[in-house]
């Protein structure tokens, strides 16, 4: 049976060790919750509205932001400790996921204006088109 030191140095060391893997594990986990590109990109749908509701269900990121919540928390926590080895490049994989995720919920709130838009232009274009054809039979109706 070994004993356990309490010795700082130690306990400091594995107590950097964990947090850089809870750091690893949330950003996986944000990772994870992100969209994938071929979700994104193909579809099955018979019309843009079908097209739109896809692509708006495919930018749901989930947990993602929770996760990357996460990750940041527990890097300032080991930065403002010194407990990184390399904190710049940890710092710049928390920042990627970030960009990331900024851009998909952007995407995701353009995708769900144009979602309630496009009925509503539907309707509008139609009801042009029936004026312009009601006209075109009125107009033809006084000819004869």
């Amino acid at each position: 049976m070994t004993q356990s030191t309490f010795d700082d140095d130690e306990l400091f060391g594995e107590a950097a060790d964990e947090m850089r893997a809870d750091v690893d594990d949330a950003l996986a986990a944000a990772r994870a919750e992100l969209p994938t590109a071929d979700g994104v990109w193909k579809t099955n749908a018979d019309n843009v509205l079908g097209v739109l509701n896809g692509l708006k269900s495919a930018l749901d990121t989930g947990e993602a932001a929770a996760h990357l919540r996460q990750a940041k928390k527990w890097f300032t926590l080991g930065s403002r400790a010194d407990a990184f080895d390399t904190p710049d490049e940890l710092e710049a994989e928390i920042e990627a996921v970030e960009a990331v995720l900024e851009t998909v919920e952007t995407a995701h709130t353009e995708v769900s204006e144009l979602t309630a838009t496009v009925p509503a232009l539907r309707n509008a274009l139609e009801e042009a088109h029936a004026a312009v054809d009601d006209g075109a039979t009125e107009t033809a109706a006084a000819d004869d």
